[in-house]
């Protein structure tokens, strides 16, 4: 149960933030922390620190300290009344709580899957606040050209009650938790399930834990851990499979009106994208491509695949905001509210789209590449 509170994806260090309604007379900023008690009457120590940005809004930083202390981003965070709650999508978890009224302490539930566990958070003062670990020294990049595949990889079934699911890079180490088949053929190879063709039913039934370490020197950039994440498939699970083209429900991102409004990114190209919700309907994008944007679009936020037919190549930088429906982020298991009535609320995610980025998503039938299995077993033994 130590890596609970695990990442999705943890490329590079980074700090989330997210805007805070905060109540009249309610002040939320500064250090918030509580131990979330284990089934297995462990204890994790968990860190909110919320700060005021100099144009007057909140943000918040997330901490696990007893598992390295990286940040997590926090995707929403609200305070209604004496309800204070936010959410961390990457990982599938939320938290409710209820604000004394003496606003120094949130009595409440951690979620991250159907057994809700207790939390209570402590405004912390100088001399009581838990030191969080300095981050790990960063690693040199491993060379661009390099063929890497794991030296060591650990599959173990995960445990019956684990909560979650999340993938996580420490260091030089990968890790998976709770992760099915399917999950890790759509991480590794940029698809939706729904254009994963003939699987059997154990592999979105059966989860799994990885560990696995690279061969080699340097730190892997994004396509090399893809890369081993393949020669694993094939290695361990025997799967062989073929590309066919089906036509499927999907979305098509196209160029609108023959004007992108993107920005040509200065960062390394060959270095990480960063593409993390600073809320629901919040996406910044920096030295990202078109393929990664249409990728967090059809994993996390839409219920089928996106196409990238816009011709763009290169990376970018961009902010998307938008107000989003019930229909979106289904993929992270998020309820999302009703839309606000606000006269300033952000446009919904079609529109903001051709206006924010120049590019359109329309949902359309069209020829799709598909991964049909010809083969896949369980996983071989460590």
């Amino acid at each position: 149960m130590k890596k609970f509170l695990s990442l999705i994806l943890v490329l590079t260090t980074f700090f989330a933030t997210a805007s805070i309604a905060q109540g009249p007379s309610a002040d939320m900023t500064g250090t918030w922390q509580g131990t979330l008690q284990l089934p297995d009457g462990k204890g994790l120590r968990t860190v909110l620190k919320v700060t005021k940005a100099p144009d007057g809004t909140l943000k918040a930083n997330f901490y696990s300290i007893d598992q390295g202390g990286q940040p997590l981003p926090v995707s929403s965070v609200s305070l209604q009344g004496n309800t204070f709650a936010y959410a961390i999508s990457m990982i599938e978890g939320k938290y409710e709580g209820k604000l004394s009224p003496d606003n120094n302490t949130v009595t409440g539930q951690w979620s991250q899957g159907p057994n809700p566990l207790p939390l209570v958070l402590t405004r912390a003062t100088k001399a009581t606040e838990w030191t969080i670990p300095e981050p790990p020294p960063k690693l040199p990049p491993m060379a661009a050209n390099a063929n890497p595949e794991f030296e060591v990889a650990t599959i173990k079934p995960s445990k019956p009650d684990q909560q979650g699911k999340g993938f996580m890079v420490k260091g030089r180490e990968f890790d998976t938790i709770n992760t099915s088949l399917i999950d890790l053929i759509t991480f590794a190879y940029g698809v939706h399930p729904k254009q994963v063709i003939g699987a059997p039913d154990w592999a979105n039934t059966d989860k799994y834990d990885l560990t696995a370490k690279p061969d080699g020197e340097g730190q892997p950039n994004d396509k090399q851990w893809k890369t081993m994440i393949e020669k694993l498939l094939a290695e361990r699970f025997k799967l062989a499979f073929h590309h066919d083209k089906r036509e499927l429900s999907v979305y098509a991102l196209q160029v609108y009106k023959e004007h992108p409004k993107l920005t040509k990114s200065e960062g390394d190209p060959n270095g990480l994208p960063s593409l993390f919700f600073h809320g629901l309907g919040d996406l910044p994008g920096r030295n990202a491509t078109i393929a990664d944007f249409a990728g967090v679009m059809q994993t996390a936020v839409l219920d089928r695949p996106v196409i990238d037919q816009t011709g763009l190549t290169g990376r970018f930088d961009f902010t998307l905001k938008w107000t989003p429906d019930e229909s979106q982020f289904g993929g992270l298991g998020i309820k999302v509210p009703p839309p606000t009535d606000k006269p300033d609320a952000p446009p919904n995610l079609y529109q903001a789209i051709q206006e924010q980025m120049g590019l359109k998503l329309d949902p359309v039938k069209a020829p799709a590449d598909v991964l049909v299995i010809d083969k896949v077993e369980k996983p071989t033994a460590n």
